[in-house]
């Protein structure tokens, strides 16, 4: 957490360097980054089925064609014309040609599922979290919901998906045209990750905001590394949830 010592400083009109409030974001940020996570370590080495990333695919869809609706409510509330700009590009990106969610398709169809198997699956308790978590935290003031979706949970993507993508070629055997999600993720994220960054950065006008940046940041990471545990608990481990 940002020391409350600071966040509670006499002035608070004052702020900390640019490069101490980055330093603050990218501890929370790394603080449980799910590339770590359990579910994430068996996909790199290859001790996951087709059936367990099918079952990845159908969850993740749950969450990620939400996404540009939740850049669009942030959309309503920003204050800012140049972070307006970046969210709408973000939405135009998602939505726009071929569909980022038709290329998380395509690796589902190679992964053995339907369209209609992935479209009508449940989620499961932890991924219902996740997006619960999304569709609140986009509805708060913008420099809390910039920091949380943007920040917390796009940024991790890159991290996440350049130890996935080696695997799914060596271990798992995918042709390029079936795993193009995850290539175009790592290099539109990171661009997406960065601005979203200086997004915060310019939005938190004081320490008291800087520390509620901070805290969302940390709880975007606990409910994304609780979302991959969910998944491995459940289709892996076989976990009653």
């Amino acid at each position: 957490m940002l020391h409350r010592d600071v966040a509670n400083a006499q002035d608070r009109g004052s702020l900390m360097s640019n490069r101490a409030f980055r330093s603050q974001l990218q501890q929370a940020f790394v603080s449980r980054h799910s590339r770590l996570n359990p579910f994430t370590d068996r996909w790199v080495h290859g001790q996951l089925t087709r059936e367990h990333l099918g079952a990845w695919v159908a969850q993740h869809y749950q969450y990620v064609s939400q996404f540009s609706r939740w850049c669009a409510t942030m959309y309503g509330g920003c204050p800012d014309a140049d972070a307006r700009d970046f969210l709408l590009e973000n939405i135009v990106e998602e939505e726009s040609g071929v569909k980022h969610v038709e290329l998380l398709m395509r690796f589902a169809e190679a992964c053995g599922l339907s369209r209609d198997e992935v479209e009508s699956t449940r989620q499961i308790p932890s991924t219902r979290a996740l997006t619960a978590w999304c569709h609140e935290t986009a509805r708060r003031p913008f420099h809390i919901a910039a920091a949380g979706l943007l920040v917390g949970l796009e940024s991790q993507v890159p991290g996440i998906y350049t130890r996935n993508l080696p695997a799914l070629r060596t271990h798992y055997g995918f042709a390029e045209y079936e795993i193009e999600y995850f290539t175009v993720h790592i290099e539109a994220d990171t661009v997406h990750g960065e601005r979203g960054y200086q997004v915060v950065e310019r939005q938190c006008t004081t320490l008291a905001m800087a520390a509620e940046a901070v805290d969302v940041v940390r709880e975007a990471t606990d409910m994304r590394w609780h979302y991959m545990s969910g998944i491995h608990r459940a289709y892996v481990l076989k976990e009653e949830l």
